[in-house]
């Protein structure tokens, strides 16, 4: 059963059963919003970025991105990037995934990032989301609905945190400008 998150919101990555996640994949789906000009309405291609970077003790340690598409240590993998959206609610247009088993013990949070590389404000995005997905049965376990459009180019949207020997999830959603997950580190910062 899918839960639906409301900001600043935490869930457990545990199973229905009691048992421990061990893979999961955070997706990001976007759709252009229609735009209404002169002969109608029409979209414009929105490049969205999903990016993940892995912190140690509030130290960031690595980064997964359209650049760079596997952590270090292999844990973290990109699916590859999506220049032009379209999923919209429906599946993913980037993931990124998580092998939970294999991430180093030293790394204690890994953030996620949504920006627009080209610059394109929110405002013109719609039916955006972050979802977790159990990997290795396909069952989403939470979805947060990325709204409220803005003069942003980007937002800190989750992050997946150790609490004790298990994973939680907390849903951020905090809007914040930057074309870049670079850019976007004075803004992620606070949340660790």
């Amino acid at each position: 059963m899918t839960v639906n998150m409301t900001k600043g919101q935490a869930i457990s990555l545990q199973k229905s059963d009691g048992g421990t996640l061990t893979a999961v994949r955070m997706g990001l789906g976007w759709q252009a919003a229609p735009r209404r000009g002169l002969f109608g309405s029409r979209t414009r291609e929105i490049d969205l970025d999903a990016s993940a970077v892995l912190f140690a003790d509030k130290q960031p340690v690595d980064v997964v991105f359209f650049r760079h598409l596997v952590s270090d240590d292999g844990s973290v993998k990109h699916t590859g990037d999506n220049l032009v959206g379209g999923a919209g609610s429906g599946g993913d247009d980037e993931a990124i995934l998580v092998d939970l088993q294999r991430v180093p013990v030293h790394i204690d949070q890994i953030v996620f990032t949504v920006n627009s590389f080209t610059g394109q404000t929110f405002q013109e995005v719609q039916n955006a989301f972050c979802r977790i997905v159990d990997e290795t049965n396909g069952q989403e376990l939470a979805r947060y609905t990325l709204d409220g459009g803005g003069q942003y180019t980007a937002q800190i949207m989750a992050k997946v945190h150790r609490i004790g020997a298990g994973w939680q999830m907390t849903a951020l959603g905090n809007p914040a400008n930057g074309r870049t997950f670079q850019d976007l580190m004075p803004a992620i910062l606070p949340h660790l």
